[in-house]
């Protein structure tokens, strides 16, 4: 035992100078991808601006597109670590929770750089290839927003049957149509106050629905 516990020390400190790599890579990537686009950027100019041979990049991507995704991956990552601190600080009633998890949401889903990545995904085409999963089976992003949505329908705030079709149309309604607008590039919803008049307005058609109540006949 004594006398493998070097070897198991210096394995621990390649695996992490190996994941500190990876990271490096990535998040390099990440930035040249947002700033000048999917097909500008060239693994070269990743290797030369975050210092690692292009050989070392191959090994760990073997292509542009495998790169991308993996910077999309860390993206989602991000994404989820944020929502998941959201939630947890979140307080207050099931709808109260929701409703600020639906503006947390809003928020960064019009960050620059995920507008530029989503950009790229779309305009390219580059997709996970065969690890690409429907969004509404198995997304742990849309998975915790469903359980809120759940949560407010238990409670008795919020009606409907299928939580996952209230949580998708609370998608559409609050974040799909500014982030589409500025994936356009449009600076519609670029300012703080614009986005919360936005959202207020969203939240209160998410809440009560843009029909009125109409005769018997008329129905």
């Amino acid at each position: 035992m004594t006398e493998s516990s070097p070897i198991k020390a210096r394995v621990g400190r390649l695996s992490k100078e190996d994941a500190e790599t990876s990271d490096r890579i990535i998040d390099t990537a990440a930035q040249l991808f947002a700033a000048q686009g999917f097909a500008v950027t060239s693994i070269e100019q990743v290797a030369s601006a975050c210092s690692a041979g292009k050989d070392t990049i191959d090994r760990r991507f073997p292509s542009k597109a495998a790169l991308f995704a993996a910077v999309v991956e860390r993206m989602r990552t991000r994404t989820l670590d944020g929502l998941e601190a959201e939630i947890d600080s979140a307080g207050g009633d099931a709808l109260s929770r929701l409703k600020r998890v639906a503006r947390w949401l809003l928020t960064v889903n019009l960050e620059p750089d995920v507008i530029a990545l989503n950009r790229i995904a779309l305009s390219e085409a580059i997709l996970l290839g065969e690890d690409r999963r429907d969004q509404w089976e198995s997304d742990p992003i849309t998975d915790r927003l469903v359980a809120l949505v759940a949560a407010a329908q238990w409670d008795g705030m919020l009606g409907g049957d299928d939580p996952r079709v209230i949580a998708a149309h609370l998608l559409h309604s609050i974040v799909f149509g500014p982030m589409n607008d500025a994936m356009l590039g449009r600076a519609t919803y670029a300012s703080t106050a614009a986005q919360d008049r936005f959202f207020d307005q969203a939240w209160t058609l998410f809440l009560r629905g843009a029909g009125r109540s109409l005769p018997a006949g008329a129905r």
